[in-house]
């Protein structure tokens, strides 16, 4: 089977626009992925920091010198 020249033009341009599309989206994706893993994170850092109440806090605390 022979295709034309300019089908076969058409058609790898179409498929390189696909290809370019799908790197597109790949790039969205990985993207917002890690800036919800980075908010994510943010979050928890900021829910570890907030006082515990009155139960005693799981996190090291720095000593104080005597005066």
């Amino acid at each position: 089977m022979l295709l034309h020249p300019d089908l076969t033009l058409a058609l790898a341009n179409q498929h390189h626009r696909e290809l370019i599309a799908e790197a597109d989206r790949r790039r969205l994706l990985s993207s917002a992925l890690r800036a919800l893993r980075a908010c994510r994170a943010r979050h928890a850092s900021a829910v570890r920091a907030r006082p515990t109440g009155t139960l005693a806090s799981c996190e090291p605390s720095a000593a104080v010198p005597a005066r």
